[in-house]
This record gives C-alpha cells, sequence and structure tokens, in this order.
C-alpha cells in the first residue's frame, strides 16, 4: 500500500501531481477537508472503495464505493475523520483496476 502526499490549495492556486494507483491501494493522511481525484485513463470503469472504519451516523458501517467510468476523472470526498480514519490518522482506498488510473489527494483549508 502506497501512501499518498495530501496536497493543500492555496489562493494562488494548484495544479495537482498525480501518482500511479497502487496495485495494493493507498492510504493518506486525512484531516476531514481532504478529496481523493481519479482519472480513468482505461478503456473499462473501475470502482474505488474508500474503506470505512467504523459505522455511518445512521449506525451501518459501510464503504464510500464510486464507479469511475472509462476515461472520466471523478472527486470523492470529503470524509469524515470519525468514520474513515484508521488508528494512524489515514483513511486506505482500494481499486478494481489500477492500469492507467492515476490519483492526487487535495485538501481544502
Amino acid at each position: 500500500m502506497a501512501v499518498l502526499t495530501v496536497q493543500r490549495t492555496a489562493l494562488t492556486g494548484l495544479a495537482p501531481v498525480f501518482s500511479g494507483a497502487a496495485v495494493g491501494g493507498d492510504s493518506f493522511v486525512n484531516s476531514g477537508r481532504v478529496y481523493l481525484h481519479v482519472k480513468n485513463g482505461s478503456a473499462a470503469a473501475i470502482t474505488v472503495t474508500v474503506n470505512s472504519q467504523t459505522a455511518c451516523n445512521y449506525g451501518f458501517d459501510h464503504d464510500a464505493v464510486v464507479n469511475v467510468a472509462a476515461g472520466a476523472e471523478t472527486i470523492i470526498g470529503p470524509f469524515a475523520q470519525s468514520r474513515f480514519n484508521d488508528a494512524s490518522g489515514s483513511a486506505q482506498v482500494t481499486y478494481s483496476a489500477v492500469t492507467t488510473v492515476t490519483v492526487a489527494v487535495v485538501e481544502v483549508p
């Protein structure tokens, strides 16, 4: 599992740097103001799953599962710390496929 660097937006702008999605998934430090930007460059849709660590407000422990269409980009988040953070303050994400899939983690102040 690769650790993704959180990139912070600024008034002067941000040109996010994208990394290849890791086969075993990725993790990132989650402040609760973080978004995951996924670019799917493949010819097939993929599924992105952000692992829920605890139950949501309705008492269910369900992951955030998002379909990203072929050739599309999707921004996912923000992620509630109480629901998605593990003991180290990070969130984990996995992908149904990683070929030509790139990701960036962006935090807004």
